[in-house]
């Protein structure tokens, strides 16, 4: 194809998925006990950077920043692609404004290549779930503008439904308050929470016990999947290094649905530093988020 899909690391797909479809991966530096990491650079252990975080080391992050941008765009536009970039949320960060800045930068230096960046409205594998529909949709033959405008025409039925398990992570983020999260912990309590339709963290619901958070998450199907029932193809599960809580959703949905073909994988650091370890993330096709 004459157009490249690329994303941003906070679409949290499986490096396997990045090396096999050779995509340009756009990094958010995260900072840990005084250390930068990157991807491609620095790197730790995702795992070890979850450890980390229940050892109570609370890790920070910063935006793509238009020269990262610039770095990984360049390259594409002088071997002749033009580029579809599906950018992080713009309501939890500034990189899709950076990224903005910089695709317009390139396209007035190289004004025969042509750049489209989608604020997905997306996080972790919500934005990673985009991704895989939009490379389908360049794969049935759509040109670079028609896949933009699926996009843009499908982004809010990107349905994200998670539960944290301690909510204290969520109060660094302003998402809960101070008494929220110690009266939470104390009786247990798992918000339920989505992605709305401006790209923001909203409380959906509380429930009490781990189990029934996790089971909560896939009573969101039913709600939420409307006329896409019996359509999703595949669902993305994304999880804090908890991979057994995010295989037995897998199993439950599969009891429920039917649904064969799953893409798991870890939160990587970027989002994971503000959701924490015990995150699980379910994301589909949904009439409305």
């Amino acid at each position: 194809m004459s157009y490249v899909i690329t994303t941003d690391t906070t679409s949290d797909l499986p490096e396997s998925f990045y090396q096999e479809h050779e995509m340009t991966v756009l990094s958010m530096s995260y900072f840990l006990e005084d250390e930068t990491y990157c991807r491609g650079k620095k790197e730790l252990d995702w795992h070890e950077f979850y450890e980390k975080m229940r050892g109570g080391s609370m890790p920070t992050t910063a935006q793509v920043n238009p020269e990262t941008a610039r770095e990984g765009f360049e390259p594409l536009l002088k071997a002749g692609k033009d580029i579809l970039h599906i950018a992080f949320s713009s309501g939890l960060s500034g990189s899709y404004n950076s990224i903005c800045m910089a695709a317009q930068d390139l396209m007035e230096e190289y004004p025969e290549r042509k750049i489209i960046v989608v604020d997905s409205l997306c996080a972790s594998m919500g934005e990673g779930f985009l991704v895989y529909k939009a490379m389908q949709q360049q794969a049935k033959g759509m040109t670079l503008e028609q896949t933009a405008a699926w996009c843009e025409t499908h982004k809010l039925n990107v349905v994200h439904s998670f539960t944290v398990d301690n909510l204290f992570h969520l109060f660094r983020g302003g998402r809960v308050s101070r008494a929220s999260a110690i009266v939470g912990t104390m009786l247990s309590i798992k918000p339920i929470l989505h992605v709305d339709a401006e790209g923001h963290l909203k409380p959906l619901s509380n429930v009490r016990g781990r189990k029934k958070a996790l089971q909560a998450l896939v009573k969101s199907m039913e709600e939420k999947q409307g006329s896409y029932l019996g359509k999703n193809d595949i669902v993305f599960i994304s999880h804090g290094d908890c991979r057994d809580d995010a295989e037995y959703v897998k199993k439950l949905i599969q009891e429920k649905y039917g649904i064969q073909s799953y893409m798991i994988d870890m939160i990587g650091p970027t989002v994971g530093a503000h959701s924490g370890p015990g995150t699980v993330a379910l994301f589909f096709m949904g009439d409305q988020r």
